[in-house]
């Protein structure tokens, strides 16, 4: 039987897959896993799973979050802005400046 082993180096760090071992039973796994995985490097913990056990949804079975693009949650979209648009916004904060000294003009 195949056993996946995903391993955790700190406390509160995620578990991460490192590899599979091959063992009759829960027990045999475990100690596999201890010697192939978790003995040369620091080991805070170690999960072994049967690898039958382990599901996967993958993109086309599942619409993670919905269909629409959210690509604007990412910083790195705003750096194609091109220069017509940066003019526009420029144009869009002198115009509110000059309402707002006209404001306190009238209100002085």
């Amino acid at each position: 039987m195949i056993w996946e082993v995903f391993r955790q180096e700190e406390p509160g760090d995620y578990h991460q897959h490192v590899g599979n071992v091959h063992a009759p039973d829960r027990e045999m796994a475990k100690q596999f896993a201890q010697i192939q995985h978790a003995r040369r490097m620091q080991t805070n913990s170690l999960w072994v799973v049967p690898q039958s056990e382990i599901g996967e949804v993958t993109a086309e079975e599942a619409s993670f979050g919905g269909e629409t693009d959210k690509s604007y949650r990412w910083a790195m979209t705003y750096n194609d802005i091109d220069a017509s648009f940066a003019e526009e916004v420029a144009e869009s904060e002198e115009e509110q400046r000059e309402a707002a000294e006209k404001r306190t003009e009238v209100n002085s």
